[in-house]
């Protein structure tokens, strides 16, 4: 049976066992990045690009949903470490690609990588990043077989098409100034430049390692699909209303005239002399955009109830997460690790 999850008050608390398995597995996790990471020779203006952001923290989400995944279908933590490695790899590769993308100015609370050192080197780092995520996909063939490694593998181009096509959707709806994104579209874009890769492809990975290839990695998608967009909705949420422990610039989504689900609702509602000066802050560029304009969009949003809907549908997408869940693992046996997967949805809301 699923909860209220749209009242605030009726959601549960995270377990103590979702932070748990965040630094374990977190913690054994960047052990492994960092030696992927490392080089015997020096790397002149590459190699501390390389461990900038990881070495930044993050909450770790993704590596531990695959180490998790691995250990609640049979596996050991040492049989996923290698993929999840990769998964942080790749997952800060694309932090680097995104900022520049986005021209956001903060990152985990310190300026971005390209703000340090200029689009350049920061591109360069990011590009070899995507390489070396590849080195501890490739070790599977010898720790976990050249089948499983392989369906990996697999699953790996398969949500790197989909990350693509997202980001791309994203970029192009900014770029030719789209005004027309409907919910619909917005979550089509959240499961393809968020859900694949945040939550669907670490679970998936994780599954197959686990039952060493022989369950069905599309039996996470549902799941994964709610968690992430239920995820995306609270990041948007956050970055409007968080405080300085957020670790990125505050509206920056705004700044960036990002279709976020509040922009969409607050367009869709408004009044036409609203819609008409919000079409005509759509189509500045960023530098154009000032404070005193994104602070009027942030009010119209207020206004209109946009914040408050956004809550309430992230909060059923999770109550859909919290169903999918019972369909994806209800047949595992108990463990910290399926107790930590179900626990991931109230800690969506709790994060900051």
């Amino acid at each position: 049976m699923t909860r209220d999850w749209p009242a605030l008050a009726t959601r549960p608390d995270t377990p103590s066992i979702v932070p748990k398995l965040l630094r374990e597995y977190g913690g054994a996790t960047r052990r492994v990045v960092e030696h992927y990471l490392a080089t015997d020779r020096p790397a002149p203006y590459l190699h501390d690009l390389l461990i900038d952001y990881p070495r930044r923290g993050g909450k770790m989400m993704r590596p531990c949903i695959c180490i998790a995944n691995a250990r609640a279908f049979g596996a050991s933590m040492e049989d996923a470490l290698q993929s999840a490695a990769a998964i942080e790899i790749l997952h800060n590769a694309l932090l680097i690609h995104d900022d520049i993308q986005d021209e956001s100015e903060v990152r985990r609370g310190l300026p971005t990588l390209h703000e340090q050192h200029g689009v350049p080197l920061a591109i360069n780092a990011g590009d070899a990043m995507l390489l070396l995520a590849m080195r501890p996909l490739l070790s599977n063939i010898r720790t976990l077989g050249p089948h499983v490694a392989a369906r990996i593998l697999e699953e790996t181009m398969a949500m790197a098409r989909e990350t693509a096509e997202g980001q791309a959707l994203e970029l192009g709806w900014r770029d030719t100034n789209r005004t027309d994104v409907t919910e619909a579209d917005y979550l089509t874009m959240v499961l393809k430049k968020t859900a694949w890769m945040a939550t669907i492809w670490p679970a998936q990975v994780g599954l197959l390692i686990g039952s060493n290839g022989m369950a069905d990695p599309t039996s996470v998608v549902r799941f994964g699909f709610f968690l992430g967009a239920a995820f995306q909705i609270q990041d948007d949420l956050l970055n409007l209303i968080a405080d300085r422990s957020y670790g990125k610039e505050l509206n920056g989504d705004l700044f960036e005239a990002k279709r976020t689900l509040m922009l969409i609702h607050a367009r869709e509602t408004c009044t036409e002399d609203e819609r008409t000066t919000l079409d005509a802050f759509l189509k500045l560029q960023r530098r154009d955009r000032s404070q005193d304009k994104v602070r009027w969009l942030a009010d119209l949003m207020d206004r209109q109830g946009s914040i408050e809907y956004a809550r309430t549908v992230a909060g059923a997408l999770a109550g859909a997460a919290e169903h999918e869940f019972g369909r994806a693992y209800g047949h595992l046996p108990p463990s910290q690790d399926k107790d930590f997967i179900a626990g991931l949805i109230p800690w969506v809301f709790e994060r900051t």
